[in-house]
């Protein structure tokens, strides 16, 4: 697995479905690696894991772990990190977290690569990846801030069940089966684990992702709002969020509603705008009924964007329907793509 002039790379957390795919995008990306390590909770030390052909044994993440790391990427959950990415960044290493410890802390860049790529150069040894809902965002509205300008953003998230962990899909899964044999669903885990009240995912909407604050919104909305604000540098924007999780097993979709500060010159301009942004791929066209659906963005790294209208009451409205896969683009993708930034604009040496 040994590349040439390769770097030193730790994967915390690789046993999870983040981590499995962070070492998928890690090998179809051909990212230069010297030695690899996959770190993981005691509970899953001593798995094997294949990365390029190769099999590699799950050791327990401890602080001594990261001795000689240059990178690691952190999927294994708050708590984990707010231990154990400072002891990382102690010992030498780079670390790109992917849990929500460190998101709005002052002094850690909130990185999506299209967006904010520049922000990368005032990290103090950690960097955070947004939440899977706010990188599809920011990614569609990054081509209208720079041609128009924004001035508000309302989104509506339709967020899939893999979102919340394996179990949250394992128990849809059984929720499904069971109310097709005329069985009453068990709900155990959904819409938050931890919180007082569970209830059913299969054939459901559940307007609570996370858990609710005292203004009324949950947490996860509050994720959207603020990291939006960071990674667009304006705090003035006007975000508002409602975040609805569907069972749906991968993909997040999302309508969204933005007022821009300019108006396009017509609708063709504005789709093309959108189309010719980084990382977008525009599905939009509604006389083939052609538009962006969750299930065809399993795997794929791209933000589809499609539904383009202009708003029939507000000037300088439109509304976008966005797409991507959230363990992809809005986690382990965006992960490694952070780290082929660092390697490019020189910061990992």
């Amino acid at each position: 697995m040994a590349t040439e002039n390769g770097f030193n790379v730790a994967v915390v957390g690789a046993t999870g479905a983040v981590g499995e795919q962070m070492l998928k995008t890690l090998e179809e990306k051909d990212f230069p690696i010297d030695s690899l390590k996959l770190l993981s909770s005691k509970r899953s030390a001593g798995k094997k894991l294949t990365f390029k052909g190769e099999e590699v044994v799950v050791e327990e993440a401890t602080p001594e772990s990261f001795e000689n790391v240059q990178l690691a990427l952190f999927s294994a959950g708050g708590s984990v990190s707010k231990k154990l990415a400072p002891e990382a960044v102690k010992r030498g290493a780079l670390v790109v977290d992917n849990t929500s410890a460190f998101r709005m802390d002052e002094e850690v860049p909130l990185i999506v690569p299209e967006v904010n790529e520049e922000a990368l150069h005032e990290h103090k040894g950690i960097i955070a990846n947004p939440n899977c809902s706010t990188i599809q965002m920011v990614v569609a509205l990054q081509p209208l801030r720079e041609r128009y300008g924004l001035k508000k953003v309302i989104v509506s998230t339709y967020q899939a069940v893999s979102g919340a962990g394996l179990e949250a899909v394992d128990e849809m899964r059984q929720q499904s089966r069971d109310i097709l044999d005329g069985k009453p669903a068990n709900p155990e885990v959904l819409p938050v684990g931890s919180d007082k009240k569970h209830y059913q995912i299969a054939y459901n909407a559940v307007p609570q992702i996370d858990v609710f604050q005292e203004n009324g919104y949950t947490f996860e909305e509050m994720k959207m709002i603020n990291e939006t604000k960071k990674i667009l540098e304006d705090s003035s924007l006007a975000v508002a969020a409602t975040c609805v999780r569907l069972p749906v097993e991968t993909g997040h979709s999302e309508s969204v509603y933005v007022e821009t500060e300019k108006k396009a010159a017509s609708l063709e301009e504005f789709k093309k705008t959108m189309a010719d942004g980084e990382g977008i791929t525009l599905q939009d066209d509604p006389s083939e009924q052609l538009y962006p659906m969750a299930v065809d963005s399993v795997g794929l790294p791209d933000v589809f964007v499609g539904r383009i209208r202009e708003d029939l009451d507000q000037e300088n409205g439109y509304h976008l329907w966005v797409v991507s896969d959230n363990l992809v683009k809005g986690a382990a993708y965006n992960s490694v793509q952070i780290a082929e930034s660092l390697v490019k604009l020189g910061i990992l040496k």
